[in-house]
């Protein structure tokens, strides 16, 4: 037996979902009988996987009365689901997202006693977050995991900007993290379109029940529809500026380049801020003019005038 496929088979049943037997074999590329096999042997080892009866046959892995031997002991499953709680709430750079998944994982298996323990622990804890910060229950994020998991339609009620709250029914696609904040990339039933909910404004998110088939994203992938929505709904800044730098020398990132003479080039750039404009320019290593917007030479003169105050005394 494959320790491998063994541990491909439980990461698999440890989402949040019924799999038929023939699409685990599909997946570990084995015959449903193999599969059989492994589930039983997942069972030896104290996994409680459920089985459903029918043509196609279905498993689960459910809580079970003990956590599973060679996974963790209790004291270790409440330290890791506190823990994973405290990262997917805070939206920490670089884990948030398999803090998430992880957690939505430990979270399926856990025995009823130790939830409460952990519900408990995070209950009565109060995390010291520096920066602003949006905070989202974590319960609230593995819930929706488990409804893009699942293909399961949602409900609930969202606050828009202005604080008006409405009733959505959506498609859940797929959960973003974006900076310190997390979003749902979703289809809204209602308004026939997609939309991009921040989470930290959702409130009472729960499954219908109602499965459906997963529509084409219009930007392809979840990061580049998340992008392109944030940067609509942020104003846009259109900068042209004469750099003394010749063409070739100009780096591509400060944006879209055309020659003015053999010692000096004009760039047309976006940017949602114009301080990311002043940054951009002040930090490429050469004399530079900015020709428009206006915005952007007011800028840059109030941030002359910071700087000179700030050496006087030295």
């Amino acid at each position: 037996m494959s320790a491998a496929r063994l541990l491909a088979l439980l990461s698999l049943l440890q989402t949040p979902r019924e799999w038929p037997g023939s699409e685990l074999a599909r997946r570990l590329e084995v015959s449903p009988r193999t599969v059989r096999r492994d589930v039983e042997r997942l069972r030896e080892l104290g996994y409680p996987v459920e089985a459903t009866m029918g043509a196609e046959g279905g498993y689960r892995l459910v809580a079970g009365a003990a956590m599973p031997p060679l996974l963790l002991d209790d004291e270790e499953a409440v330290a890791m689901a506190v823990g994973l709680r405290a990262a997917a709430g805070q939206a920490v750079q670089g884990i948030e997202e398999a803090a998430v998944r992880a957690l939505t994982k430990l979270e399926r298996i856990l025995p009823s006693r130790l939830r409460y323990r952990v519900g408990a622990l995070s209950s009565a804890t109060v995390p010291l977050v520096t920066g602003a910060q949006d905070p989202v229950d974590p319960s609230q994020l593995t819930g929706i995991a488990g409804a893009v998991t699942n293909t399961e339609r949602l409900r609930f009620r969202y606050r828009d900007n202005d604080g008006a709250e409405t009733t959505r029914h959506v498609e859940p696609y797929r959960l973003v993290a974006a900076g310190r904040r997390w979003y749902l990339a979703a289809f809204d039933l209602d308004r026939d379109d997609w939309r991009l909910f921040r989470v930290d404004r959702i409130a009472n998110a729960r499954g219908t029940g109602a499965r459906f088939r997963l529509r084409e994203l219009p930007e392809g992938d979840p990061a580049s529809f998340t992008t392109s929505r944030l940067y609509s709904l942020a104003p846009t800044y259109e900068a042209v500026v004469v750099v003394d730098l010749p063409a070739d020398r100009v780096p591509p990132h400060l944006g879209v380049v055309e020659p003015v003479d053999d010692h000096r080039s004009r760039v047309r750039a976006g940017a949602d801020t114009l301080g990311w404009h002043a940054f951009r320019f002040a930090a490429a290593g050469c004399e530079f003019t900015v020709e428009e917007p206006r915005e952007l030479i007011d800028y840059l003169r109030a941030m002359n005038g910071r700087v000179a105050r700030a050496t006087e005394s030295g």
